[in-house]
């Protein structure tokens, strides 16, 4: 049977980064004056470095006009985005001019023309490749955008390339006593991931995107939120979230798996979304999983941070790159605002 599979997959970061220390130490100290719990918050995130095209370190960006975050957004995005493509088009042995399809991800930025038709351009993809920009639907955007590209690798049998874009750091707030801010920033980070998928059945080793499912909370739509401000966008995070996706989680992945004939034992590999470290641990009680099956999502927390939708493949390349992804069936979870769920089935070739 042919399927989408998973041919290629790089990532990008901004060059340089900061320790979580640094970034207290040498600005959020001060950002944040006279706040009692932001440096417990800053220090139980689970975070140690990120990388960012904004640092605070250097300048600080929180009294920019959303115009000027957008300028810049514009300025850096297509260089590091086709940093991650090229990765992605050389790991899996494939030119630019076979993509069929180019869908980007991404919450933090917008400009048109987009990232997508200049990452195209400078890449070499062919002047009639279809484009999808997938904006505004924040940590889960990977799934769907992955969902998109297989259902196009499927109904036209040719490669589809998904990029996740997010450059978070752009939209440092100005200084308040609101702990959902405090909480954004001491989580989340800059990265580019790509992934290429392809018509193939897939060989030993290999992954294919089998199935997706989601599922939407409409009665929780306050609880998280990403609002376009004259001063960026502002991230809205109630401490209900992981409490409410523990209610969704196993109805979610025990009916994904039960329609593909497998259940919770047929799963080899996890890799869920890390919105912080209460999301991980909500989904490994919830779950019932081992407490060596997240150790690849608490990786990527600590090493990026929370990268949006870039996260999610993060976790996937590193489960790559270790040879654990290719070893049997692997679910994907990665949730945002709605509240929103989302699930991906990944099956092993053999």
């Amino acid at each position: 049977m042919v399927t989408a599979v998973l041919a290629g997959i790089g990532s990008a970061v901004p060059d340089g980064g900061a320790e979580q220390d640094e970034l207290w130490d040498g600005f959020f100290s001060r950002h944040f004056a006279g706040n009692r719990i932001a440096r417990r918050l800053f220090e139980s995130a689970g975070v140690r470095r990120r990388s960012v095209v904004a640092n605070p370190l250097h300048e600080d960006v929180s009294g920019w006009t959303t115009g000027a975050r957008m300028h810049r957004y514009a300025q850096v995005a297509p260089e590091l985005g086709a940093r991650a493509v090229a990765a992605a088009l050389d790991d899996a042995a494939i030119p630019a001019d076979e993509a069929g399809m180019f869908a980007v991800a991404t919450c933090t930025g917008y400009a048109t023309p987009g990232v997508d038709i200049r990452i195209a351009a400078e890449l070499g993809m062919r002047d009639d490749v279809q484009r999808l920009l997938i904006g505004h639907m924040g940590c889960y955007a990977a799934v769907p955008a992955l969902g998109g590209g297989a259902d196009f690798v499927i109904a036209r049998g040719r490669t589809a390339v998904v990029l996740c874009l997010e450059l978070t750091s752009l939209h440092l707030q100005p200084s308040t006593a609101d702990t959902d801010q405090i909480v954004s920033h001491a989580l989340f980070g800059d990265a580019a991931v790509a992934v290429v998928l392809r018509p193939a059945r897939p060989r030993t080793g290999e992954l294919a995107l089998a199935d997706v499912t989601a599922r939407t909370d409409p009665g929780t739509t306050g609880h998280m939120t990403w609002d376009i401000t004259d001063a960026g966008f502002r991230m809205g995070l109630s401490p209900a979230v992981p409490d409410v996706l523990g209610e969704h989680l196993v109805p979610v992945v025990d009916g994904l798996l039960a329609r593909n004939g497998l259940s919770r034992r047929d799963v080899h590999g996890w890799a869920v979304h890390p919105g912080g470290p209460r999301i991980l641990d909500t989904a490994e009680n919830a779950l019932q999983l081992g407490p060596s099956a997240l150790v690849r999502s608490r990786e990527v927390l600590a090493q990026h941070g929370n990268c949006s939708s870039a996260t999610l493949p993060l976790i996937v390349e590193r489960m790559v790159r270790c040879g654990e992804a290719g070893s049997g069936n692997l679910v994907a979870l990665a949730f945002g605002p709605g509240l929103t769920l989302y699930a991906a089935l990944l099956r092993a070739g053999s």
